[in-house]
């Protein structure tokens, strides 16, 4: 393993999550050509080939799955080895900006608080994260990190932790008739207008968040769509329609006397998850992940 390259593993990694040259590339910010040549190098200093490759397709050999399974933990460790090297030589001082959709839950507070204790030389900040926009904010380098609600399926982020599995709860007008009720059910979403996210959160999330079908596959109404939350609860008081929130973020605003927060059954639970870029993850963004991994068990 005589002058074994760190590139070379970090190439190898993501090709093995993207089986895609082209894409491998981007992500690495080099040519096709460069990735090609790395994964030589890597696979001549290992004496055998990890991945089969053909014109239509890339997948790994089943040496490159037994490498894969020892390598990730590995470089993963390593990783945070340096990122806490790294933080120590400079005192982690510097500024860490923490997005967050709906509320600061008990999960979130007690990570900020673990973080503060470790790297009290570090400012921490808290930003709201808009509804419509969950990734942006981390795109725009606007926050270091964001906890948002899932599903994340986006390429350039990484997620995790995942933490505070809960059911789905339904805000509502305290006018209306499911108001009085302990529960609903998933199917009876088909009675009311379901307030909807807009752009730019990717179709696949605003579909998550509002759903245009029960379970049982009964059109769900389309109610307003809305940019931010509080947008999204005025609308729900003025009886405009139905919005489903987790339940941290219906407890926090549970003292609001025009609104009802109704457990939903039969949906599946919401969950949130903390993303931050893949390509230029600050220390301090993946010192705050592991403190939060901590926190949430």
């Amino acid at each position: 393993m005589s002058g074994l390259e760190m590139r070379e593993l970090e190439t190898f990694l993501v090709l093995a999550e993207e089986l895609h040259f082209g894409r491998a590339g981007e992500r690495l910010y080099v040519s096709q050509s460069r990735v090609s040549q790395l994964l030589r190098a890597l696979e001549s200093r290992i004496g055998a080939p990890l991945f089969e490759r053909t014109s239509r397709r890339v997948r790994l050999t089943p040496l490159g799955e037994s490498f894969l399974a020892g390598l990730r933990p590995a470089y993963e460790a390593l990783r945070a080895t340096v990122d806490d090297a790294r933080a120590a030589a400079r005192g982690n001082g510097g500024v860490l900006r923490i997005g967050f959709q709906g509320a600061v839950d008990d999960h979130l507070g007690r990570a900020i608080a673990l973080f503060g204790n470790r790297y009290p030389e570090c400012v921490w900040e808290l930003a709201e994260v808009p509804l419509s926009d969950p990734f942006g904010p981390v795109r725009r380098q606007e926050v270091d990190c964001a906890v948002v609600l899932l599903p994340v399926e986006e390429d350039d982020l990484v997620l995790g932790p995942v933490f505070s599995r809960q059911p789905q709860t339904l805000a509502i007008s305290v006018q209306h008739p499911f108001a009085a009720r302990e529960s609903v059910s998933a199917e009876d979403l088909a009675e009311c207008d379901l307030i909807g996210v807009s752009p730019p959160a990717p179709a696949y999330w605003q579909l998550a968040q509002a759903p245009s079908r029960t379970p049982g596959g009964r059109a769900v109404p389309a109610g307003p769509v809305v940019n931010t939350l509080q947008e999204g609860l005025s609308l729900a008081a003025a009886n405009r329609g139905a919005m489903l929130l987790c339940r941290s973020t219906a407890d926090y605003h549970s003292r609001r006397g025009s609104l009802a927060y109704v457990p939903v059954e039969g949906l599946p639970d919401s969950l949130l998850g903390l993303v931050r870029p893949r390509a230029h993850s600050s220390a301090q963004a993946e010192a705050f992940a592991r403190a939060l991994s901590e926190t949430v068990g």
